[in-house]
């Protein structure tokens, strides 16, 4: 019996606990949902990644302009075989047996030059050839080298990569505080879904414990005959009504509630309980200000910029490979060889080579020059495209501000109807509980009670809403007064 005492004992602590864990509550205010989203939520580090991957790139761009420098070798090299070598004496080709052994290195450092789209390069050889049919062995060394390969009436490539890839970089930055603030925006409209659904939650418990209260004494009326058989259905109706839509919103909470922990990166075991904000900043906009900030900091300028540079990039590439293309390969370097390791080195000769090759279409039938058309018409469309993309951004953006400047209006009128809407429904309610009105006025006070409730809370979301656009469209914070920053480098971490 003691054992049993105790094991449920246990039971019950264990079960107490478990259960304490489970309920884990979270109170949060409007601020927390904004910082958590942009510290862990998944969409937050979607954001993190792209940029990354924009940074990786823009360093591979960087590297290019930077000299490498390059060890390559083959060792070893062995060989056994008839080799083809011309006989000067009988004028004639003989075949010889060869049978050697060879080993190469070669350390090379090279510069792209952006301006030009060439390369130069520098470069030290080495080869130890032993040739095993005559028993001898040979230093082949090239103790200097430059070389230079250069085209000629070629697309450079560099060169246009040097506009585009720090515009690109640019954007990368813009676009990930533009999506933080995405970010913000997704909170908010979680955010105030849960807030809305835990409003509609507190009203349904509160119309169903009014509506129980008017029933029973409704009940009681009824039994004294001061009230009608019809009255009292009604009441029993909103009653039975009210027991209803205590369910769904208690089914609709659970739903939104899992959506916001699964945005924010919360498991099963917490609770979250929001606090509304009860105060929203008396800002006014200006909109040329917004304009001028839009214009600087918006990533979908730099896109549109992108965009028509990336055209243009297109046309010059068509152009050049539709006419005379060259490269220009030179070289100048020391060499010499000898079996002893330190006498390859004493006495260098020259070697040096020059070499020009060209392509020059004849006849094409028109493939250069229709690629070159397409390709002006192609920016053609891209610069009327950016264009028009860019009086629409402005015109919307002008839009957007007057909407905004419109909110703090929209709050105090909601705000003023709710508080107003409630005390007509408690004087309502004592009205009725005195018989001096009817059951029909009592629940258009309350129905208009709980519209307006949701109205305030749609209000403040709006409001919220059109601030973080404005933010977003901008990068800027209006609130603080200050450019929407990020530390860059410790998102790289």
């Amino acid at each position: 019996m003691k054992k049993l005492l105790l094991l449920s004992t246990i039971g019950i602590c264990l079960f107490s606990f478990q259960n304490s864990y489970a309920q884990e509550l979270k109170r949060l205010a409007l601020d927390d949902v904004l910082k958590l989203a942009e510290e862990q939520s998944p969409n937050a580090y979607i954001a993190k990644h792209r940029f990354r991957a924009s940074y990786w790139q823009y360093r591979t761009f960087i590297a290019q302009y930077r000299p490498y420098l390059t060890l390559t070798g083959t060792t070893p090299s062995y060989s056994t075989a008839y080799e083809k070598v011309w006989n000067s004496g009988t004028d004639t080709w003989d075949y010889k047996s060869s049978n050697s052994l060879s080993n190469f290195g070669s350390l090379s450092l090279s510069q792209n030059i952006g301006l030009t789209g060439g390369t130069i390069s520098l470069n030290s050889d080495l080869t130890l050839y032993n040739d095993f049919e005559n028993d001898t062995r040979k230093y082949i060394t090239v103790p200097i080298g430059i070389g230079l390969v250069q085209p000629i009436f070629r697309f450079n490539s560099l060169k246009w990569e040097k506009k585009t890839e720090p515009l690109k970089y640019a954007a990368a930055k813009q676009n990930f505080l533009y999506n933080i603030e995405a970010v913000h925006m997704m909170a908010i409209q979680n955010f105030f879904s849960l807030a809305l659904a835990q409003s509609n939650k507190q009203i349904a418990e509160m119309n169903f414990a009014n509506a129980d209260t008017l029933y029973k004494i409704a009940q009681g009326r009824f039994e004294l005959g001061t009230i009608a058989e019809n009255e009292l259905l009604e009441l029993q109706l909103s009653w039975l009504n009210t027991e209803t839509a205590r369910k769904e919103a208690d089914m609709n909470l659970r739903d939104r509630e899992i959506r916001l922990k699964s945005f924010l990166g919360f498991n099963e075991n917490v609770r979250l309980e929001l606090i509304l904000p009860t105060e929203i900043p008396a800002l006014q906009l200006n909109s040329q200000e917004v304009l001028n900030l839009a214009m600087a900091n918006n990533p979908e300028i730099l896109n549109q910029q992108l965009t028509v540079l990336t055209a243009q990039s297109s046309v010059a590439q068509a152009k050049a490979e539709k006419g005379l293309n060259a490269n220009l390969i030179a070289s100048y370097g020391l060499r010499d060889q000898d079996p002893d390791f330190p006498l390859a080195y004493q006495d260098p000769a020259r070697q040096q080579t020059v070499r020009i090759g060209f392509t020059m279409p004849i006849l094409d039938w028109g493939l250069g020059r229709g690629r070159y058309k397409m390709a002006q018409s192609s920016l053609e469309l891209a610069q009327v495209q950016s264009e028009q993309a860019r009086v629409d951004f402005e015109q919307n953006l002008l839009l957007d501000v007057e909407q905004f400047n419109l909110q703090k209006a929209q709050v105090t009128v909601a705000a003023k109807s709710d508080t107003v809407a409630m005390r007509m429904y408690e004087v309502t309610k004592q009205r009725f509980l005195i018989g001096r009105i009817a059951i029909l006025e009592l629940n258009n006070a309350d129905t208009k009670k709980d519209q307006n409730r949701r109205a305030y809370i749609q209000a403040l979301q709006n409001y919220w809403n059109y601030y973080y656009n404005m933010r977003s469209l901008a990068l800027y914070d209006f609130v603080n007064r200050k450019p929407i920053e990020s530390d860059y480098e410790k998102l790289l971490e």
